[in-house]
């Protein structure tokens, strides 16, 4: 584990950032919940329609939710793989954080707007790309100056962080093109979260026994 030297501020503790991680993912997934509604004293036909417009608003609600969940667990996990934080892992750390209070707003972006402008699709996109590679700049300066507990779960982080890069970089210029192609390509997301899960799941299961 890499030492302080003397005379340097001690970093400090991740707990108080795990704390401040917490919050800021909680008022993040609440906003996006507030962002599905129907106006009030509208008749029959008029409610019913509107229900009907509210499809796209809950389909970008339950997937930012899921990705939301992802960088909630990613962002702890990678805290608490460290022992200390401070200096630069910190200011990326709450890089992150300002990016995930942001999400809400692409959010209703590409429900509002997804299917008939691909700038509100690339938008998204871009910006759950851009969390995930300040996640991993964080990640690698940790490792770097802070230590590590437990090489393989890096290794492990390291290829979960990875794959929504690839998948949600790669729609960004996808979405200019066919935005629709670009949001079922972000179902890949998924599927290959689930193959790198076991993965790691059987690796644990290896080291343990």
């Amino acid at each position: 584990m890499a030492r302080v030297s003397n005379g340097s501020p001690s970093p400090a503790r991740p707990d108080r950032l795990i704390t401040l991680t917490d919050g800021i993912f909680a008022i993040a997934m609440t906003l996006l919940a507030l962002e599905v509604r129907v106006a009030p004293d509208l008749d029959s036909g008029q409610f019913h329609a509107a229900l009907r417009e509210t499809v796209p608003q809950l389909a970008a609600y339950a997937l930012s939710f899921l990705i939301l969940y992802i960088f909630w667990r990613d962002q702890r996990q990678i805290l608490l793989m460290s022992a200390k934080t401070g200096g630069l892992p910190q200011h990326l750390a709450l890089a992150v954080l300002g990016v995930i209070a942001l999400v809400p707003f692409p959010t209703s972006l590409l429900a509002e707007y997804g299917d008939r402008e691909p700038l509100a699709v690339a938008m998204y996109a871009a910006t759950i790309c851009l969390i995930d590679l300040l996640q991993l700049a964080m990640f690698a300066t940790l490792r770097g100056r802070h230590g590590v507990r437990g090489v393989g779960e890096w290794r492990d982080t390291a290829a979960d962080l990875g794959a929504t890069i690839v998948v949600f970089g790669a729609s960004v210029p996808i979405a200019f093109f066919a935005p629709q192609a670009a949001m079922w390509w972000w179902l890949a997301l998924f599927p290959a979260k689930a193959v790198l899960g076991r993965r790691e799941r059987l690796r644990g299961a290896r080291r343990d026994g």
